[in-house]
């Protein structure tokens, strides 16, 4: 079994999720992961990414992804969606290989003909589109408005972990308007964190659990 080492608290709700469904999806299949996990600061994390100093950012996870190298880890991972906005960066900077999040996104997407998509999440990650990683999907940005509601509802959803009425009849909304006006064929649930108010099933619209991919792939790396 692959040792793969997880960059966790970016934030702590998505690192919990990553590890409850990683460790379950073993179990189903007979297996025991073999994880490393450090904790980063997701004020840090944050900060770097709204202040623009995405150098700094791939410093400050590459030192983690180190750490966890020396621990026996084969392989890295970031459980979160706007970190991987430094990708590029830091592949440079770490000798592991890294089990993107948009692989598999990208794979998901091709299987099933999808051509037009729209993402929720963080304000960084709605406005950046996966920062240009995603070939051959066109997706479709939301108008200001709504990226700012967007924005502050997913804030609201990581700084409590909860939810409330206003902030998901919002999110269904746009979404739908998002279908209507746009041609958007599916939604990205691009935030770990969206799933204390709806997933794929109850979201009310279709919905692709970027995470569900994510996690799939880390499995399958677990199992190699």
């Amino acid at each position: 079994m692959t040792c793969v080492g997880l960059i966790g608290g970016l934030g702590v709700g998505a690192t919990v999720h990553y590890y409850e469904k990683i460790a379950a999806a073993c179990k189903a299949r007979g297996m025991v992961p073999d994880l490393v996990i450090a904790h980063a600061d997701v004020d840090i994390g944050q900060g770097l990414v709204r202040a623009g100093k995405l150098d700094e950012l791939a410093d400050y996870l590459a030192s983690f992804i180190e750490r966890m190298a020396r621990a026996g880890a084969e392989a890295a991972v970031i459980p979160a969606v706007t970190p991987h906005i430094c990708i590029a960066q830091l592949l440079k900077r770490t000798r592991l290989p890294l089990i993107n999040i948009v692989d598999p996104i990208g794979a998901e997407l091709s299987a099933r003909k999808i051509k037009r998509v729209a993402l929720f999440g963080t304000v960084f990650t709605v406005e950046g589109g996966l920062w240009g990683q995603l070939a051959g999907v066109d997706i479709a940005k939301p108008r200001p408005d709504e990226i700012d509601f967007i924005g502050k509802a997913y804030q609201r959803i990581l700084d409590t972990q909860a939810g409330n009425e206003a902030d998901t009849a919002g999110l269904r909304r746009i979404a739908a308007d998002l279908q209507r006006r746009d041609g958007v064929e599916a939604i990205l649930l691009a935030g770990t964190d969206l799933a204390v108010i709806f997933d794929e099933e109850t979201a009310g619209f279709p919905a692709i659990d970027v995470a569900r991919l994510h996690i799939d792939a880390i499995v399958e790396r677990l199992a190699a």
